[in-house]
């Protein structure tokens, strides 16, 4: 008979350390190498080109490093604790501070916390305790074997993480996804959330999106069918590079493209861990919820009184006006507009997203 399991089991916070097989890098280059390439297309509107993806590919399998990146990621202090039956994966970065200020940053689709490598050292410079969670189904926490993982779920959860870690008191920042689930720890956990700082806010708005028409495609398909979806992107990488790199270039500042690296370190934090579909999953959990948050008519439960700031950068895909903003969330404390940036600001403009963190804290810690 096995002893049980102790509640300070379930609460254990254990170190984790990346060590990918070689052998599964071996893998990875061998199914590039093997791909199987359709025509070039007849237009450029219908999708990546065969030309540019072949060239990523052909990096990816003879030039790209992914030693570098899992050495940087083991360097920032990487965590997993289990919370609602699930490993949670998360980095745990201290300032150092005897007055340092704890934050929940949260990722979104297709990002990752390897997004945030870049703004640790200026966020821990300026006094602030950084944890970051892989969602659910993404990166190295744990895949839900069960629907009901959408954005209030991971809120809590992450309500229960920060306790777990001692703060009684933090902010939450998010952008995509994050932006959500930063929402609604506003919501939930207004005894211990000091504020929340999105990038953007979700609001119904008049302003044109610069999301065009005939980019949804991807959304529907996780929507509505994310297994289906999953099968192809987990077993070919050129099709998951596709997938994901057409929206890390579209939905970026031109002024500031990514590097291949970044984007390969991006890809490779859905290929390694296999998670694809489960990433996908929580478009179909959640996006009806942000539809109408984008579209209204908001409901009384939908209203975010938690102190805010705002930051909407020049190429981000949802632009509402502080007045549009303001109707959702009733106590903007803080709102800018920067003059470069798009959907990833933390990849693309670190510094700048950095100082538009610390600016909006700065008032609530």
């Amino acid at each position: 008979m096995s002893a049980p399991v102790s509640a300070a089991m379930h609460d254990a916070i254990e170190p984790f350390t990346l060590a990918v097989p070689e052998a599964e890098l071996e893998d990875l280059r061998a199914r590039l190498r093997a791909t199987r390439w359709p025509p070039a297309e007849t237009d450029a509107s219908q999708g990546v080109g065969l030309a540019e993806l072949h060239a990523l590919c052909v990096y990816w399998a003879d030039e790209y490093d992914w030693r570098s990146t899992e050495e940087r990621l083991n360097a920032a202090a990487q965590f997993r604790t289990e919370i609602d039956g699930l490993q949670i994966h998360f980095l745990h970065v201290r300032s150092g501070a005897p007055d340092a200020f704890p934050l929940i940053l949260t990722h979104g689709w297709p990002g990752s916390i390897i997004e945030f490598l870049d703004v640790l050292e200026p966020l821990t410079a300026a006094r602030f305790d950084c944890v970051i969670p892989s969602l659910p189904g993404y990166g190295w926490s744990d895949k839900p074997a069960e629907p009901g993982w959408g954005v209030e779920r991971i809120a809590r959860a992450w309500a229960a993480l920060m306790a777990r870690l001692g703060y009684d008191r933090y902010g939450a920042q998010g952008t995509d996804w994050g932006t959500s689930v930063s929402a609604a720890l506003g919501q939930l956990d207004q005894d211990h959330v000091a504020g929340i700082h999105l990038m953007p806010p979700l609001a119904p708005t008049r302003s044109v999106t610069r999301q065009a028409d005939d980019d949804a495609g991807y959304s529907t398909q996780h929507r509505t069918r994310p297994q289906t979806i999953g099968y192809a992107l987990t077993d070919s990488p050129a099709g998951l590079a596709a997938w994901i790199s057409e929206k890390l270039d579209a939905w970026t500042d031109p002024h500031t493209a990514l590097t291949r690296d970044r984007v390969l370190d991006i890809v490779m934090s859905y290929w390694l861990p296999r998670t694809a579909a489960s990433s996908a999953r929580l478009y179909w959990e959640s996006l009806a919820d942000v539809t109408r948050w984008l579209e209204g008519p908001l409901e009384d439960t939908d209203l975010v009184h938690a102190p805010a700031g705002c930051t909407v950068f020049p190429h981000e895909l949802q632009r509402p006006s502080r007045e549009e903003a303001a109707a959702r969330f009733t106590d903007i404390r803080y709102w800018s507009e920067p003059d470069r940036g798009g959907h990833f600001p933390a990849l693309e403009q670190p510094t700048t997203f950095a100082a538009e963190v610390a600016a909006f804290f700065e008032l609530v810690r």
